[in-house]
Parts: C-alpha cells; sequence; structure tokens
C-alpha cells in the first residue's frame, strides 16, 4: 500500500471506526461508534458583536455551538460566560446590554441569550433554511433575519396566517428565493418558534448579509450567490463542426454557429461537443459569447442582476433594488455619516474560457478567477471598486516580466466591514489574506486610491481567517475573529499591534484546523494573492457557476471509472468524448458547474466526468482520497501558482475537506417521512422498471436506483462512484443528488432533440443562471427526466401512462433526497413557563427521532437520527443532559443523579427562568455538547 493510501481520510478515519465497533444498548446489534464531530464548514457573517453600552463584546464559536460573551475593559477582554446555542452559529447581534440573538445556520434558529441572572437561552425562534445573518431597525426595533426561501419551519402550521410563509414553490418560474423574517421582540407569541410579522420574499437566490442605513429605517439585504448574468446554453443549440460562424437549424430556431473552438487540443485529437457559457450584454440586450455572437435565441429567460434590496424597516416593503453589484456578495457596511452602502464582493470571470498557459486555446482564466472588490451604493449609482487593480492579469507567472511582489499589496476574499464614526475610514477583513484592508472612505468612492501605496496602512492578523471585526473607538482598538484559529484578537489602532487575544474553545480535530488554510489562503495558493480554492468553492462549497475550465494544452489521458452501459457509446455517438474513444478523459470539457467539496468521502472519483482520478498522483478511479490529492495541479494551472504545494501540504488540505459533510435536506419531513409525491417517485425510482437502457438483459438497462444507487449504509445518495453513457458526447461520472433543491431557480429552455420536454417558451425574470446537469443548461429536473434515453417504451423508460405525473413525482423525490444525516440534525426548541402547549409536541418529535434508527456511513453505520441534548439553568449554571434511548432518560452532566426523566426536565421549564433549549445534535456528538463542559 502507498503512503497515499495509508493517509487516506477515507480508510484512516472510516476504516477505523469501523474497527472501534461496539454494541448499542437501543439496538442490541453491533455498530460502530460515530464520530465526536462533524465539520460543516459554514462561513461567518456577523461573528462579533459589541454591546450599546461597549462593556461586553459578543463571539459566536462556530465549532462549539456556543457564544462566548467578553467583559471589555481599559486591560483588554476576560470572559464572563460562555453559552450553548444551535448548531452553526455565524451571526450575533446585542438588542440590548442584556439580550443576545444569535443566528445559528444549521439549526435554522435563533437564540435570544439572556444575560439577566445565568446567561441562558430564553427562547428559540425557527426559521427558514441557513439563517446567516440579523440586524435591528426601524421605530420598532424589529428583527430582520436572511435565510433561504425553503426550509420545515415555512410551512409549519403555526405560521401559516403569518404573510409570506407557505409554499416555497420550487417548482415554479419566476419565484424569488431570498427570505428575510422580520420578528417584532416585543411580541414574538406563543408558538412553537415564535411568529415573525412577516417574511419578505426577495428576487434573487439564497441572501446574506443585511445593513441599516443611519437613522435606522431603511434595511438593506445582500443576494449572496447572486451571479453575474451568466449561463449556459444547451449543447444541442451549439451547431456541430466547430464553425464559428456556420448557422443552424435545431427543432424550428436558428443558432449563429459552432462552439468558438479550437476544434483539437495541442495533440490533434478532436474535442468534444459541449455547451456554452454566454454573458448578457446589457448595452445590446443581447446574450453573447466571446466572439459577440447573438444567442438570444438559445435562452428563455431574463437574469435582472437585482444583488442588493433596500427594505423600509417599518412598512416592510420593498424601496429600491440595485444592480450588478457584485458576483458573490459577502458583507455590507453603512457609512454613519453620508448613508453610503458599502458591499465586499468578488465579480468572477466564468465567461473566459479555459485553464493553463493559454497558448493553443489563446485565452486563460489562470490567477484572474474573481475580482476583489467593494462596491459602494451612493444614492441611486452602483459603484465598483476593485481592491487588487494593481494586478497585471495579462501576465502569467510563468512572465519573466511577473511582478513577484504584486501579492504583498493584495486583499482575496473581503468579508466584514466596519467604518469609523466620522465616515472617513473603512475596515474590511480579507479572509483570505490574514490583513485587514484600510481604506479612505473618500478615495475608495472616487476611485483613487493605489493599492500598492494603500498596502501599507494594512493591518496584518495572526491566526488566519479574519472574518469579522468590531470597531472600539472610545479604547482605540480593533476586535478581530480569526476563523482559522477560532481566536479574538484585539488590535491597536494606532500602532497595528496585536494586544492580546482570546482562543475560543475548539472541538475540531487537528487535521480539521491544519488544512482548513489550504483551502482559503490566497497567499500560499497563488502567485498574485488574490485567488484560492475559495474563489469558486465559497466556504468549501459552490459559486453556483459554470466554467469551461478545459486546457488545451494539455493532454488526452485514460478513464480508469468503471461504468454503466459504455459498450453502446462508440455506436450510437461515434466521436463520444470527442476522439471516438469511450476510455478518453479529453482536455477540453466545456462548461462544467461548480461541484461542492462537502460531502466527498464515500462519493469516488472527483470532478463531473471523474477525471481527477487519472493525475499528478497517478490513476485510482474510485478513492476519493487519491483523486483529491490529484487537484495539485490546478495551482499552477488554475489558481496561478509559481509551483505545485508540497505532497505533504496537499496531504492536509485532502485530509481537511474530505471530512467536511453537507447539511440535513431541509426539504424533507422533519420526521423523515416522505410526502405523497415523493412516495409516488421513490416507488418509481426504486422498483423494478427500468428507466434507461433495455427492457431485458443483465447490464443492458438499469432502474434510476440502478444507476442513481441509493444506500445510505454504504453513503450511496445517487452515485456509488461508477460512470455511464447517457447519449451525450462525454462518459460522465453518475452524481450525487443529495444537494439538488439548491440548484432551483432556473426557468425556461427551448425544444431540443435531446429532451422530450417542450419548449418552455419565455419564462421572464429568473433568479439564478444555471441549472441542472453537468453544464447547468437544463433548466429542471422533470425536463431531465424527459430526456430521449428515458423515454416511455414498453417494459423500459418512464411509464407509457401519463409519463410527465411520473416525472413530477420522481421530481418531488429528488428535491427531497436522503443525505448522510437525518432531517431533524440541527433542530431545537426551548421549552418556557408559557408555550409547553406549543412546544410540547416538538419536544416529542425530537424525542422519537433520537430513538429512531438510521444508517450512515459517515456516522460509522447504524446509529439513531440524533443525539438529544437538554440545557436548562439550575442552581446558578446551565447543566446539560443527553438523552439514553436505551434508559429512555437523560443523563446529567454532573452525574448526580443516574437519570432524569422527560417529564422531571419538562417540569422544570415551569419555573421562570429555567427555560430547557432542547437540540438534536448529530449522533456522536451528543456527548461532546451535551456532557463534556
Amino acid at each position: 500500500m502507498t503512503p497515499l493510501r495509508l493517509l487516506s481520510i477515507q480508510r484512516s478515519w472510516l476504516a477505523a471506526l469501523a474497527l472501534l465497533a461496539l454494541v448499542s444498548p437501543g439496538f442490541g446489534t453491533a455498530v460502530a461508534a460515530p464520530p465526536s464531530f462533524i465539520a460543516f464548514e459554514s462561513g461567518h457573517v456577523r461573528p462579533l458583536a459589541l454591546s450599546p453600552d461597549g462593556t461586553r463584546l459578543f463571539a459566536v464559536n462556530t465549532p462549539d455551538n456556543t457564544l462566548s460573551i467578553f467583559n471589555v475593559s481599559a486591560s483588554g477582554l476576560s470572559l464572563q460566560a460562555r453559552v450553548s446555542v444551535g448548531l452553526e452559529p455565524v451571526a450575533v447581534a446585542a438588542r440590548t446590554n442584556d439580550e443576545v440573538w444569535v443566528v445559528n445556520h444549521l439549526s435554522d434558529s435563533i437564540s435570544v441569550v439572556s444575560l439577566a441572572g445565568v446567561p441562558r437561552v430564553v427562547r428559540t425562534l425557527l426559521v427558514g433554511d441557513e439563517p446567516r445573518d440579523i440586524v435591528f431597525a426601524g421605530t420598532a426595533r424589529r428583527a430582520f433575519i436572511t435565510t433561504a426561501h425553503r426550509g420545515q419551519h415555512r410551512t409549519h402550521s403555526s405560521i401559516a396566517a403569518v404573510p409570506g410563509a407557505g409554499d416555497p414553490q420550487l417548482t415554479t418560474p419566476g419565484v424569488g428565493r431570498a427570505d428575510v423574517w422580520v420578528f417584532d421582540p416585543a411580541n414574538l407569541g406563543a408558538t412553537l418558534g415564535g411568529t415573525p410579522a412577516r417574511i419578505v420574499t426577495l428576487f434573487g437566490d439564497t441572501p446574506r448579509a443585511l445593513t441599516v442605513s443611519p437613522d435606522g429605517q431603511t434595511v438593506y439585504a445582500a443576494i449572496f450567490k447572486s451571479g453575474n448574468q451568466t449561463t449556459s446554453i444547451l449543447e444541442e443549440t451549439v451547431c456541430e463542426g466547430f464553425n464559428p460562424y456556420l448557422p443552424c437549424l435545431v427543432n424550428g430556431s436558428i443558432y449563429p454557429g459552432g462552439s468558438p473552438g479550437p476544434a483539437t487540443n495541442h495533440e490533434g485529437i478532436p474535442a468534444p461537443e459541449v455547451a456554452l457559457v454566454v454573458k448578457y450584454n446589457n448595452q445590446f440586450s443581447q446574450w453573447q459569447d466571446e466572439l459577440g455572437r447573438n444567442w438570444n435565441n438559445a435562452v428563455r429567460f431574463r437574469l435582472p442582476d437585482q444583488d442588493v434590496f433596500a427594505l423600509d424597516a417599518n412598512s416592510l416593503g420593498q424601496k429600491a433594488a440595485y444592480e450588478h453589484v457584485g458576483t458573490t456578495l459577502f458583507n455590507m457596511a453603512t457609512n454613519p455619516v453620508t448613508g453610503t452602502v458599502y458591499v465586499s464582493n468578488t465579480e468572477a470571470f466564468n465567461h473566459v474560457r479555459f485553464e493553463g498557459p493559454g497558448s493553443y486555446g489563446g485565452t486563460t482564466v489562470q490567477g484572474h478567477l474573481a475580482e476583489t472588490r467593494i462596491t459602494a451604493i451612493l444614492g441611486g449609482s452602483v459603484l465598483p471598486r476593485h481592491l487588487n487593480k494593481h494586478l497585471d492579469y495579462s501576465k502569467l507567472v510563468t512572465d519573466p516580466a511577473y511582478d513577484t511582489t504584486a501579492k504583498q499589496h493584495s486583499l482575496a476574499t473581503p468579508t466584514e466591514m466596519v467604518v469609523t464614526k466620522d465616515g472617513r475610514t473603512l475596515y474590511v477583513a480579507a479572509y483570505s489574506s490574514s490583513k485587514i484592508g484600510v481604506f479612505d472612505t473618500q478615495a475608495l468612492e472616487a476611485d483613487s486610491f493605489n493599492p500598492k501605496l494603500a498596502s501599507a496602512a494594512y493591518i496584518p492578523v495572526s491566526g488566519g481567517g479574519p472574518s469579522g471585526l468590531i470597531l472600539d473607538e472610545a479604547r482605540g482598538r480593533l476586535y478581530v475573529m480569526t476563523r482559522f484559529d477560532n481566536a479574538v484578537k484585539v488590535i491597536d489602532l494606532a500602532t497595528k499591534a496585536e494586544l492580546g487575544k482570546q482562543v475560543l474553545p475548539n472541538p475540531e480535530p487537528t487535521s480539521v484546523v491544519q488544512g482548513r488554510p489550504l483551502l482559503y489562503d490566497a497567499a500560499i495558493s497563488s502567485a498574485n494573492g488574490e485567488a484560492s480554492c475559495a474563489s469558486c468553492h465559497i466556504f468549501g462549497d459552490m459559486d453556483d457557476l459554470a466554467w469551461d475550465l478545459g486546457n488545451p494544452d494539455d493532454d488526452v489521458v485514460q478513464n480508469p471509472i468503471q461504468g454503466r452501459l459504455l459498450g453502446a457509446a462508440e455506436l450510437l455517438k461515434p466521436h463520444i468524448n470527442g476522439s471516438g474513444r469511450v476510455e478518453d478523459f479529453h482536455p477540453m470539457k466545456g462548461p462544467m458547474t461548480t461541484q461542492t467539496l462537502r460531502g466527498m468521502v464515500v462519493s469516488g472519483a472527483m470532478h463531473w466526468r471523474g477525471d481527477r482520478s487519472n493525475g499528478f498522483f497517478g490513476v485510482n478511479g474510485a478513492d476519493p482520497n487519491h483523486s483529491f490529492m490529484n487537484f495539485i495541479v490546478a495551482f499552477e494551472g488554475l489558481l496561478g501558482r509559481a509551483t505545485k504545494p508540497t505532497q505533504a501540504e496537499m496531504q492536509r488540505f485532502t485530509d481537511f475537506q474530505l471530512q467536511v459533510q453537507l447539511p440535513p435536506n431541509p426539504v424533507r419531513n422533519l420526521d423523515n417521512t416522505l410526502t405523497t409525491a415523493q412516495q409516488r417517485g421513490l416507488n418509481f425510482y426504486a422498483g423494478s422498471r427500468r428507466s434507461d437502457g433495455l427492457p431485458l438483459g443483465e447490464g443492458l438497462g438499469f432502474t434510476c436506483e440502478g444507476c442513481h444507487r441509493l444506500d445510505s449504509s454504504q453513503g450511496f445518495f445517487g452515485t456509488d462512484g461508477k460512470a455511464s453513457f447517457e447519449n451525450i458526447p462525454q462518459i460522465v461520472k453518475i452524481p450525487h443528488l443529495r444537494n439538488a433543491y439548491q440548484k432551483v431557480g432556473m426557468f425556461g429552455n427551448p425544444t431540443t432533440p435531446f429532451f422530450l420536454a417542450q419548449d418552455s417558451g419565455w419564462q421572464g425574470d429568473q433568479v439564478r443562471g444555471f441549472g441542472f446537469v453537468h453544464d447547468g443548461a437544463v433548466d429542471t429536473i422533470a425536463r431531465f427526466l424527459s430526456a430521449i434515453v428515458f423515454i416511455p417504451s414498453i417494459g423500459v423508460g418512464f411509464p407509457l401512462n401519463n409519463p410527465d405525473a411520473t416525472r413530477r413525482d420522481v421530481e418531488q423525490l429528488i428535491l427531497a433526497f436522503d443525505t448522510d444525516l437525518a432531517p431533524i440534525v440541527g433542530q431545537q426548541v426551548t421549552l418556557t413557563s408559557t408555550n409547553a402547549a406549543s412546544a410540547g409536541a416538538r419536544v416529542d418529535l425530537l424525542l422519537q427521532r433520537a430513538k429512531t434508527p438510521f444508517a450512515s456511513k459517515i456516522l460509522g453505520g447504524t446509529v439513531t437520527e440524533c443525539d438529544l441534548v437538554a440545557k436548562v439553568a439550575l442552581s446558578g449554571r446551565v447543566k446539560g443532559f443527553l438523552f439514553s434511548p436505551s434508559a429512555n432518560a437523560f443523563t446529567p452532566d454532573d452525574g448526580t443523579t443516574a437519570t432524569v426523566t422527560d417529564a422531571t426536565l419538562r417540569n422544570y421549564a415551569k419555573t421562570a427562568g429555567q427555560e430547557v433549549t432542547y437540540t438534536c445534535v448529530p449522533p456522536g456528538s451528543g456527548s461532546r455538547i451535551g456532557l463534556n463542559r
């Protein structure tokens, strides 16, 4: 066995768990011990807050699921208390000196923390999926919280009468998918998770940051991955033959020509026919490619690119929307004097094709993936400002004239910002640079700053990953959250010296802490200090774009991945993979959507085609560790680093990333049951009727599940790591289906020969430019299921009788697809002296799911759906309890009694000040979170 395999996370982590097999008292069967920590890599939004009187600093501890409370004095910070909140807290805001609200990204909740008496959670508000930010605004000082336009609580009966609540309409065109939940703190209601005054839906995809005007009467909300008016057009609408100026007629529509080319790689091997990324030209009202050709006939929708919305904090109506702010919007801040809104963002260049040197293809995005920016919104003007305008992207690192000192002045991944009270100075945390950028606001707005000169004022920060900032001007300090070392730093504003630090408790394995910088740190990832893997894989996830990262200067290599229906490929597609050989990976692969880096530990080879199975460290068609290691070439070819990382560095990156997991599915019922439509979809998906191939013959046809395997005990959630021929120009790996719900929002496709679905017709405004399959060109799952390979026939394909109904059912199933974690994970509720009638049933549900068997490869086998933890303030401290399914009772954290019954724990909550907060945490994490404090 090679050293790489010995170091493999897949083998060392999961196999090690298997060796720790034990007998579960709940089931009496041998299972493996689940890990005590699951990494999710949730991105900080507003991790720090200062009390209005400036005497306390609040810091979220994301991996530890706690809020740290520090006393602030002339001598620095001193810890007052730590309060357990929900899972993956990412933002905090102080409502008063004694009340703090914490946003729990994985728990879909808000923890209302009281500092009166024992610091504790006094109420848990339930909101939409993956909340990110919170502010207080308006005459009534309402709470505004950003969430995705989905989640189980959105449709809960307790808020049915709330304006904006209800069905998220995941299959309906033209629906905004960005929600802002608004609560009145003085009237939270007695419902299960609080009663919002309204859920405001904005016409964008998932939102992230919020900020408030100086007078407190306007709330600004920013769309997170708002896009840049690019989209993929279907491969069949790009004329065959690589003649860019020879139009063609496809299903009644005329298209301008073939791929811009080149038609071969540098070896002269023909390239496959692929889709094309086009960008909307607002001046000419055309979807154009790099040649300026008009592709309007291939696009059936409009992308308004509304990025930032202004809301009246009192009426809750939309006042304005601002376009073209940026592609990925991280944070916002408001100038307290002028009211100018600043938006930290990056602008992606995914409309430029190819990685590598650009010699044979003529273009490359090497080192120029996404520009770091702050956009000023001043009145009605939107003013993007490139913070790294000193970079000369026309020169690659291999050019003798390349400026190797340029990275010293660069900032990457701009996150939280703060502005001085006089409105003259802006500070921005550069997450991927370990620096705080410092800008004169007038120079920033006028674009008159010189980064090479301005960088002299930048503040270096130890620890890495600065994600949050708080200005303490009275004491001349800047408080900085640094995510890489999970600490809060105290910076002297006058000298830029680090005066002190408070390291937060961190349950993350050492391998996670050591490997994280390889994802983000642009100074070590690229020669220009701007590009990193996180430029596209935002917080280890997706950027919701497609990129054509083929490399015409690269060689054709062999595909070692086992596959299905491959025998028919060369017969039915003589030019399969361009070369005509089913076993080839051609380097000119065409547009591919950015895939998540989460949940990969048991998913086999990586990339849409699995082409990282063959690379720098050799060939292996199944091992995810080996495949991730082969990404080493991207540091030079894509990010523009002068040399490759060392093998040890790459292994640290791999060991970290393969531990990061996907969240539970927010579309699936909390009790893990299926709706009637989803169940019908599963009946077909896992039934006996073949959906693809031939009706008879071993290996000549497959059911949906026969290709897209669903077996949680093996970690199969749509893929078993194999490839398949599906009558398209390239062999692709069968993808997993766990995050299909995140790709909803592009509606509109022309008719093409490959799909039976009709032309959608003009669909109007949409919120996303990329949808489903590898190139993101297919608008809906239902259209994908209408592919000719699934054509209703005798004995195979979708049913002959009403096939569209079955397609819609399977679509509903895929949107609610199984994941490695049960949907109950993260869910919580606080039982108080006044809400037992509404919250009691949710406590029942949490108890039920904590007893229910659940199979998960990453959790070591058969576990329960969650570990149930409870917290309550007793005898001057917050006491923890862990539910034991075998004893049907709770174990206390101090061992004072053997167990505590459910009734006893609920009885505590009848006394004011003894609120009980229940949280379903990942199996294996219960002892750490509930008892080991």
